[in-house]
């Protein structure tokens, strides 16, 4: 576990800013993550000569775009919530000071880092890429392994109890059936 704290919640402001900074920092990890970091890996596939391995097809690129769309949707909904009810954006830097358990939260409690590794899938399922799933899946062990432990301890020394039996009963990565319906207000 992180000793140090990497994050700082949100200072008190308008909803309309709160949504404009977070459509800013989505806009950024979109372009560096789901557009830019697939570039690079898909023209380091030609500079190595491994094009020979892509699977690119016509339904492999509708089949992306769908999920593009649906998971990108899913995302920008959950930074909504995160704005509208934490009052926070989701960089950790300008993190909500109240816990989030409304929309997607409700179901599972990251949405948007799994709406963001189903964009990456679908990219590389655009591309035909081998080497962008490949970089999907080590950014997937990467937040599991780091980013998750200290996110996850960072939300129960921020909001204690409350987020320790949100914990027990909403899934990481797998949603609900039912939404979880806190007693906490939201």
């Amino acid at each position: 576990m992180l000793s140090f704290r990497l994050s700082r919640e949100a200072r008190p402001a308008h909803l309309s800013w709160i949504l404009t900074k977070t459509f800013v920092q989505t806009i950024v990890f979109w372009t560096v993550f789901l557009f830019g970091a697939p570039w690079a890996v898909f023209q380091l596939e030609e500079a190595l000569d491994l094009s020979n391995h892509r699977f690119a097809s016509p339904t492999y690129r509708v089949l992306g775009l769908a999920v593009f769309a649906m998971m990108g949707s899913l995302g920008l909904v959950s930074c909504y919530f995160l704005a509208a009810k934490g009052r926070g954006t989701p960089v950790p830097f300008d993190s909500p000071p109240r816990l989030v358990i409304a929309g997607p939260y409700r179901y599972v409690r990251n949405p948007m880092v799994l709406s963001a590794l189903a964009q990456g899938f679908a990219v590389g399922l655009y591309l035909g890429s081998p080497l962008t799933i490949a970089y999907v899946a080590v950014g997937s062990a990467i937040g599991e392994t780091v980013i998750r432990r200290w996110e996850e301890a960072d939300l129960e020394r921020r909001f204690g109890e409350a987020y320790r039996i949100y914990r027990q009963h909403v899934g990481r990565w797998i949603p609900r059936l039912r939404p979880y319906r806190s007693e906490a207000p939201q």
